[in-house]
């Protein structure tokens, strides 16, 4: 499947102080369930603040070739009419997931549970990513693997069974991912299927099967962790959903406005969820001028209006079990501790070597194209923090992978000379307007 496409290079330059008032794009992970679980709800499912980068584009044509139907009503309003855990459709064509990790591994534990046959496939990154850790549950519940890409990658052909086989599973590393595919597969087996994580992650699948009706008991599980227990084979009922603003897309104008002399900004209605705001807590304790202006509730999720103002910031050491709050914001962290005075050590990073690309590689890497001294010393990455002033001049190789593009650019905003990224097209996946959304504060970039 050719997904081939001109590399589009971008450069940010030193801009003046950045202001005013922003709301970033939907939640990408919210938005990727609202989509799935529409499809599994009986009746209409209405969507606002839906995220319409590619990769939630991707769940919804997927939504639409397993049988549901997906009207889109204006900007980030849909609705989807789902066929119930049972009903899905044979697909005509193999599901095409483009860059989209999470869609197509939820997607996998909906389809790979259900009695028909899927093709999944994706872009060059996609085709990297390892999929085994999605694959070894579902085998347990009675899942073939017809046909898998070397090591379990995609292209990839699941075969479901006539009625899965409930289990108990330990997630053998901290995955949202691996979680929610085991719970969404388990939504079409009889009895409890039971997810223990050692350390939890994000829990938007949990709170979203009991939105729509399932039966669903959380418990904490030793120090950090949490045990899932769901009922299987509800009957879903269609319910609204209102998604979010992005954290993890409101962490590129947030670190701008910190590194950025003399910025001021207001970012709207971002989602707080305890387990996403790991770079909050972070950026905190690093010195940020960070105030809560207001809070509120959308679509179940607490969200609140952040006003950032420029820091100085301190180096700082991030804890392993902090991962799963921030996993997609070490490379934004990692600019940030870039301008600290004195050395910040984020520890734990295993997971950032099988994203859209080996996010640990490429921020170094990264780094060192700006002129900032950084290793990476086992799984942990030590960023030497300049104390504000970092020469950048460098171009960044993006491997694909739309939050590599988008750290790097933030930095050029307050480098010395430009950086330029060698490919910004995938920005798109999950932030379309980020270029504009910067452009609009006082950024620089072209």
């Amino acid at each position: 499947m050719a997904h081939a496409q001109t590399p589009v290079p971008v450069t940010a330059r030193r801009s003046g102080p950045l202001t005013g008032r922003v709301r970033v794009p939907g939640d990408k992970s919210i938005s990727h369930r609202a989509m799935i679980f529409g499809l599994l709800a009986i009746g209409e499912t209405k969507v606002t603040g839906l995220l319409e980068g590619e990769d939630v584009m991707r769940t919804a044509a997927a939504a639409r070739a397993l049988g549901a139907i997906v009207h889109h009503d204006g900007p980030g309003a849909w609705r989807v009419r789902g066929v119930g855990v049972g009903g899905l459709s044979q697909p005509a064509e193999t599901l095409d997931f483009g860059n989209a990790g999470t869609g197509s591994r939820l997607m996998m534990g909906v389809c790979g549970a259900h009695p028909i046959t899927t093709t999944f496939d994706g872009d060059a990154s996609l085709r990297k990513r390892p999929m085994r850790r999605i694959l070894d549950p579902l085998e347990l519940m009675g899942t073939v693997i017809v046909s898998q890409g070397e090591g379990g990658r995609v292209p990839l052909t699941l075969r479901g069974p006539q009625e899965a086989v409930p289990i108990s599973y330990r997630t053998p590393v901290a995955s949202a991912q691996i979680k929610s595919a085991v719970l969404l597969a388990g939504l079409a087996a009889p009895g409890e299927t039971t997810v223990i994580e050692t350390e939890a992650t994000r829990d938007h699948t949990e709170k979203m099967l009991i939105h729509f009706g399932a039966d669903v008991v959380v418990t904490p599980e030793g120090a950090h962790g949490r045990k899932i227990v769901l009922k299987g084979q509800p009957e879903l009922q269609a319910a609204p959903i209102v998604v979010p603003a992005d954290p993890s897309s409101a962490a590129f104008p947030l670190v701008a406005a910190l590194i950025v002399p003399g910025s001021d900004i207001l970012i709207e209605s971002v989602m707080t969820n305890p387990l996403r705001s790991g770079l909050l807590t972070t950026l905190r304790e690093m010195g940020a001028d960070i105030a809560v202006e207001s809070e509120a509730n959308e679509g179940g999720e607490a969200v609140a209006t952040l006003r950032v103002r420029a820091s100085s910031l301190k180096g700082v050491t991030v804890p392993p079990e902090r991962a799963p709050s921030m996993i997609d914001e070490y490379p934004v962290l990692a600019v940030a501790a870039s301008f600290a005075t004195g050395t910040t050590r984020m520890r734990g990073l295993q997971e950032l070597r099988v994203k859209e690309s080996d996010r640990l590689a490429a921020v170094e890497a990264g780094l060192k194209a700006a002129g900032v001294t950084c290793a990476i010393e086992g799984d942990d990455l030590v960023v030497e923090g300049t104390g504000g002033a970092v020469a950048g001049g460098g171009t960044v190789a993006t491997h694909l992978d739309h939050r590599i593009a988008m750290s790097f650019l933030v930095m050029g905003l307050a480098t010395d000379k430009p950086m330029q990224v060698d490919d910004g097209a995938m920005i798109a996946t999950s932030f379309p307007s980020f270029i504009a959304l910067m452009n609009g504060l006082g950024g620089e970039i072209a």
